[in-house]
């Protein structure tokens, strides 16, 4: 498939995904309570940030070495992976059931936790590897299965009627997808030329793999902690039906962040990879650049058309409470838009093997974040989360920035 055309059809599935979520949020805050919406938004935090132990960002070290090398190793290499996950599982999986059932959590979401959290670590690592292979547009289509589909039935249950509008129904769907999804990987990469499935998993490679993704991991805890405790900590400040509101506008605004993963991210990195390993510099740099113009235009055009149709959205839901909370819209966008542009130069000096300024400056946002928002909570408990999220994004971007322009100097 030609890569224009494989562009174009990786996006429309990212689109279609980013439109079934975006309706199925809407919907989540049209016919279940805010508190709810507020719960669901911290169960899927909670996975999200459990995904990182489980992962410990081995895909960071693998999806290089996966690239650079022929197909006749790889099976090896995906081998010493999962076993690895197996053994991280043992250790992890009983942990985090002991400090959630120390949350004042409905009984039913703790027990939909372990199944949701190992199919949503399989199908990531199984999409990352597609990609990594320049199979966008089958790893789009796994997503949209994965989060997609779901959502749509969702949607139509709960439009039907009461029994089709509980969280239990939702984790159940959710569940179902993945395991789906899931069979669809595994079916793509049998086809796949992937060799090595036989061999001896070779333990020094995943040692230096953990060691690798064990400096990105701490500076990845540090990040998506950040993007875990905000709602936790909104919760403390102003209540779950503010969590509610903040759930649906983080909604929003990473829909931006999906797009933007399907049409440029997707496949910008890739290719930056190959790239430096060819030392083709100049086309990398013409990349980032080109990657940066288009983040920019697609951040604005969202937030233009975004706040022009957010207050039709909010009337259709009809819940006074997510109106009132309106005035978060702005600071979720901005911190999203700085999130995205902070992409830029951190795809630009990954695919350059730089990553010290990536961990740093991961390590440098949850400081940033929680001195910002404890100053602002001082004033407006309300605003405190935003304001802190938009400061360390910010302070993400100026300090990879720096760091592109000094290696794109040296």
């Amino acid at each position: 498939m030609a890569t224009s055309s494989g562009r174009v059809l990786n996006t429309s599935l990212r689109i279609g995904t980013l439109v079934t979520r975006f309706v199925f949020v809407f919907f989540l805050a049209r016919y279940l309570d805010v508190d709810l919406v507020g719960y669901y938004g911290l169960f899927t935090a909670a996975v999200g940030y459990c995904l990182y132990f489980v992962g410990v960002d081995f895909y960071v070290y693998a999806t290089r070495e996966i690239i650079q090398v022929e197909g006749g190793r790889r099976g090896s290499m995906l081998k010493g992976q999962v076993a690895l996950s197996c053994l991280i599982y043992l250790v992890v999986i009983p942990i985090a059931l002991v400090v959630l059932m120390q949350f004042d959590w409905p009984v039913g979401l703790v027990w939909w936790f372990v199944p949701i959290l190992v199919l949503e670590h399989f199908n990531q690592e199984i999409s990352r590897l597609l990609v990594a292979l320049s199979e966008q547009v089958f790893s789009s289509f796994v997503l949209f299965v994965r989060q997609g589909s779901w959502a749509l039935v969702a949607v139509a249950l709960m439009s039907w009627g009461e029994g089709g509008r509980s969280l239990e129904l939702v984790m159940v769907l959710w569940a179902c997808a993945g395991l789906v999804a899931a069979a669809l990987g595994v079916w793509k990469l049998k086809r796949l030329d992937i060799g090595g499935w036989g061999d001896a998993i070779d333990w020094k490679w995943v040692r230096r793999g953990l060691a690798v993704g064990g400096a990105f991991l701490a500076a990845t805890l540090a990040l998506r902690g950040m993007q875990t405790v905000d709602r936790y900590w909104l919760e403390a400040l102003a209540g779950i039906e503010i969590v509610g509101v903040y759930v649906l506008f983080l909604g929003i605004t990473g829909a931006m962040l999906t797009f933007l993963d399907a049409g440029i991210f997707a496949f910008g990195y890739p290719a930056l990879i190959a790239y430096n390993h060819g030392k083709q510099h100049d086309l990398a740099r013409a990349r980032v650049r080109e990657m940066l113009w288009q983040t920019i235009v697609v951040c604005l055009g969202f937030g233009i058309v975004s706040w022009l149709v957010l207050p039709y959205l909010l009337a259709w839901i009809g819940n006074a409470a997510y109106a009132d909370g309106m005035f978060l819209y702005p600071w979720l966008w901005a911190a999203m838009t700085i999130n995205a542009v902070g992409l830029v130069p951190h795809y630009g000096l990954y695919g350059a093997g730089h990553d010290k300024p990536i961990i740093q400056s991961h390590l440098a946002s949850l400081p940033i974040f929680a001195l910002t928002a404890f100053g602002v909570g001082l004033v407006s408990p309300t605003l405190a989360v935003p304001v802190g999220l938009v400061a360390a994004f910010f302070g993400i971007l100026v300090w990879k920035t720096v760091a592109y322009l000094r290696m794109s100097k040296s």
